[in-house]
């Protein structure tokens, strides 16, 4: 369960530190107070999207942290290395230039790391929910979530997957003859140039490294022509090496006499070996060189061809000759298409087989858990003051060429009538706001009878219920915290009374500033914030007696 949420420099928040209790947790305050950001700290340090919009006015950062404790041995630690011990440390500090910071226990990890744990740790239901239980779209979700269908839809995907693979194959081999004689004309003319050019892998490249070398063939003569002379000399004087050689006679002559000419004896002598050397691979090289203006121009030719097919077929030889291997694979499934068309149809038809089959058995499971939700939704909403209501699950086929999608064969919507004597309508065309509410909930409860999750919070979804209905809504709710820990925002006093721990959410002035500040209310000042919930800004003695009654009669219920 979540035990302490710490915010820093969220909106109107500075900072407050927030020791959630088990079992109902309630948080109420005027509209406008910051309730909701004490929802969206949470959603933040869970990893949801955020925005730096949060960070309060003049912060650099904003900071939130969760400690959780009873927290199960959950796969995701192991995957992500993480040690837990009593308490599981949740951190998120959110930058003014976009960039996060989070931690569990300490160690760093990516958002969606931490959104991954914070979906397994707690949910949070707000009033969208119930727009997305007015969307058809999203029944299906719900059903399958509560009948835990996910091995049955896993297995149907896969079949479905290679169902899809094969049609897309097949829709993609079958043209009219007028686009196939297009096709096999163009590819048959691609074909032919490319094998004329009689490419070659890495030939570019060789090619415009030697047509560097032949281009620079005159500076390359010059020099090899100079260094020789430097080395060699002519009839009229010695070159470098000859004059090394002389010397290195005198030193050796003298050699006997001194040591130290002895040394330099061995070095004239090897630097002579050196000179001689760089001699003649001068001359080597100035043999092996053979420029001509004809090879130059036949390179040019050939890359000048090699360009124009670049610009068509790709930017490197490897490039076009792996063009030319896809046309001629393209051409062979062209030409022996229909073969390949009978082929896939056959695996086709196997294919369909093995998908509706998974998809029957999935229907089988889903219809099964239609009617234990129908009947634990009913149960549910008889609680919530709803006794006359009809709550069913409505089945149709899918549509399309299969009769089928990535979700199966079923479209599900959910039905419901309220009233005595009404016909079964859709959810959307029927549904009141406080009866919306209701049935959400109920959804909820059931739902959350059948996880691991530990926490849940309610942000506002008591909109449009009052009266009688309000006090079976907080009856609901407490039943609910038996077995989880709940947090609810709510303007209800009916709810606000049947909650174990009681905050207050106020928002006031303080040098110029506004801050919002989350109190923990004992008795006294529950009574007052209940009269207030009640009466507004007037708050009687009647209202305060009525108040502290509304507190006992919960407290009563509770027990």
């Amino acid at each position: 369960m979540l035990s302490l949420l710490h915010i820093e420099n969220i909106a109107l928040i500075e900072a407050a530190d927030i020791q959630f209790d088990p079992g109902f947790n309630v948080l109420t305050g005027e509209t406008g107070a910051g309730k909701s950001i004490v929802i969206d700290s949470i959603s933040a340090v869970l990893g949801q999207r955020t925005s730096r919009e949060l960070i309060r006015t003049g912060a650099r950062s904003a900071l939130v942290h969760a400690v959780f404790t009873g927290v199960p041995e959950l796969a995701w630690f192991a995957e992500n290395g993480v040690e837990v011990g009593e308490e599981l440390l949740l951190q998120r500090e959110i930058q003014s230039d976009g960039r996060n910071a989070c931690r569990v226990n300490g160690k760093l990890v990516t958002v969606s790391q931490l959104r991954e744990l914070g979906r397994q740790l707690l949910n949070i239901h707000g009033q969208h929910d119930g727009q997305q239980l007015l969307d058809p779209a999203f029944h299906l979700g719900y059903l399958d979530s509560f009948g835990r269908t996910g091995g049955a839809l896993e297995d149907f995907q896969g079949s479905y997957r290679a169902l899809a693979q094969l049609k897309k194959e097949i829709t993609a081999l079958q043209m009219d003859e007028a686009e196939r004689s297009r096709r096999v004309d163009t590819l048959t003319y691609q074909i032919r140039e490319l094998e004329r050019a009689e490419l070659r892998s890495g030939e570019d490249g060789e090619l415009e490294e030697r047509r560097t070398l032949l281009r620079a063939s005159g500076r390359l003569m010059d020099a090899i022509q100079a260094a020789a002379y430097a080395l060699d000399g002519d009839d009229d004087s010695d070159g470098a090496a000859a004059l090394i050689a002389q010397a290195e006679g005198e030193v050796r002559g003298v050699a006997r006499y001194s040591q130290k000419m002895a040394q330099l004896g061995e070095s004239l002598t090897q630097l002579r070996c050196l000179a001689d050397d760089a001699a003649e691979q001068l001359r080597d090289i100035r043999e092996e060189m053979n420029f001509s203006p004809e090879e130059l121009d036949a390179i040019e030719g050939r890359l000048d061809t090699l360009y124009r097919l670049k610009k068509k077929y790709g930017p490197t030889v490897e490039d076009m000759l792996a063009y030319l291997d896809s046309c001629r694979e393209e051409l062979d499934r062209i030409q022996y298409a229909d073969d390949t068309i009978a082929r896939l149809e056959q695996e086709l038809a196997k294919a369909r087989t093995h998908a509706e089959q998974k998809a029957q058995a999935l229907s089988a499971a889903r219809r099964t858990a239609a009617q234990a939700l129908q009947k634990r939704v009913e149960e549910e909403l008889r609680e919530l003051d709803m006794p006359k209501v009809r709550f069913q699950v409505e089945f149709a086929p899918k549509a399309g060429e299969f009769g089928m999608d990535d979700t199966g064969a079923d479209e599900v919507q959910f039905l419901m009538s309220a009233n005595l004597g009404e016909a079964l309508k859709p959810i959307q065309k029927v549904a009141s706001g406080g009866e919306l509410a209701r049935i959400m909930l109920a959804l909820k409860n059931v739902l959350a009878q059948d996880d691991n999750i530990a926490s849940l919070v309610f942000d506002e979804v008591d909109t449009g219920v009052s009266g009688r209905a309000a006090q079976k809504v907080a009856a609901k709710m407490a039943q609910l915290a038996r077995h989880k820990q709940v947090l609810c925002v709510t303007h209800l006093p009916q709810i606000a009374a049947m909650a174990g721990t009681h905050f207050s959410v106020e928002k006031g002035e303080r040098a110029g500033r506004t801050y919002t500040r989350v109190e923990r209310l004992d008795r006294d000042a529950r009574v007052q914030e209940l009269a207030r919930l009640v009466g507004g800004a007037s708050v009687t003695p009647a209202l305060l007696k009525s108040a502290g009654e509304l507190l006992d009669q919960a407290a009563a219920h509770r027990g």
